[in-house]
């Protein structure tokens, strides 16, 4: 028997896999990137967690799906911020049914703890879920760690799992848990909170403030996970790095929107819009140069993608700060 998990990389994930793999399932880790994670790239350590919990590890890309069909259209709403989260995990149990069927797998395990977080599961919250993914029916989602508090799902009726061997747990503590992953001898997991820069205030900001300008793409989404962010005079957009990660990150944006301002001296990598006119590039320019380790006073050839703008740094950043993004 075969079973896809949607996997996350934390501990409730890791957990849920596990409880499977006891009862001699064959489990796939299904990680479904939507693009609102880390900043980095932590594909290996996924695959090791997975690989941690006795998991085959998988990695789906479906942003420009993700953009498409959920992101600002979403039935249930939001949370807080940005967060279609009821939406979210709906389509990623349709994403994982469709998997399901091309690798031969009978049923979807998930991490999810009743209570654990206040929008998306919920119980009213996991019986919306399941309307969303087409399984009220067929009922072939299993929450293991929670599993004893719900009502059977087809694998347990049916005997393909114990019922008996899975848990219940609800609410936000930790405590069940950590303990289950020392005596599973686990030191390295993630913790629940975080995760989704969509729950973040300054992330959902800019991106309300994004798609007042322009349309909202795949190349967008890492582009509003660093550096300062500038709105200019004639609607250009300046992003300038804050520190070595802000750079490194900016750096590896490959997007046909936006061109380098490449300094002449030390200081932050910053991009600009393609198309910004030549007031809001030279505005750009010297923001940024005024970031750089510059001397008040002193003029800069700034190489602004393949062209020069000579310019000078504000005397006082505050001067600079006018033009952050406004929501």
């Amino acid at each position: 028997m075969k079973a896809i998990s949607l996997f996350s990389g934390g501990l409730d994930s890791m957990i849920a896999i596990k409880l499977m793999v006891n009862q001699g399932i064959d489990v796939l880790a299904l990680y479904i990137k939507i693009g609102f994670g880390s900043t980095k790239d932590i594909t290996d350590k996924l695959k090791k967690r997975a690989e941690m919990a006795g998991a085959e590890f998988k990695l789906i890309d479906i942003r420009d799906r993700y953009i498409d069909k959920i992101l600002f259209n979403p039935k249930y709403g939001y949370g807080k911020n940005f967060n279609p989260c009821i939406d979210c995990h709906g389509y990623m149990f349709r994403v994982a049914k469709d998997i399901m069927r091309e690798v031969g797998a009978s049923f979807i395990v998930t991490g999810e703890v009743i209570g654990q977080r206040p929008m998306s599961q919920r119980a009213d919250a996991l019986r919306q879920v399941s309307r969303l993914a087409g399984d009220r029916d067929e009922k072939l989602i299993v929450r293991p760690l929670s599993a004893k508090l719900l009502e059977p799902t087809t694998p347990e009726i049916k005997g393909w799992i114990d019922r008996n061997k899975l848990l219940d747990i609800s609410g936000r503590g930790r405590e069940r848990q950590l303990k289950l992953a020392e005596e599973f001898g686990w030191e390295d997991y993630e913790s629940p909170a975080g995760g989704c820069l969509l729950t973040d205030a300054n992330y959902s900001n800019r991106l309300k403030e994004f798609i007042e300008y322009d349309s909202f793409e795949v190349e967008d989404i890492d582009l509003l996970k660093f550096g300062r962010h500038f709105r200019l005079p004639n609607g250009a957009k300046l992003v300038v790095g804050r520190n070595r990660e802000d750079n490194e990150g900016l750096k590896r944006i490959n997007s046909s929107k936006y061109i380098p301002i490449t300094l002449p001296i030390a200081g932050p990598y910053s991009l600009i819009s393609r198309d910004a006119s030549k007031d809001d590039i030279d505005l750009g320019v010297k923001i940024a140069i005024t970031y750089a380790k510059s001397q008040i006073g002193k003029s800069y050839s700034v190489k602004v993608g393949n062209e020069i703008v000579v310019t000078s740094p504000f005397a006082n950043k505050k001067e600079a700060q006018k033009y952050f993004f406004k929501v």
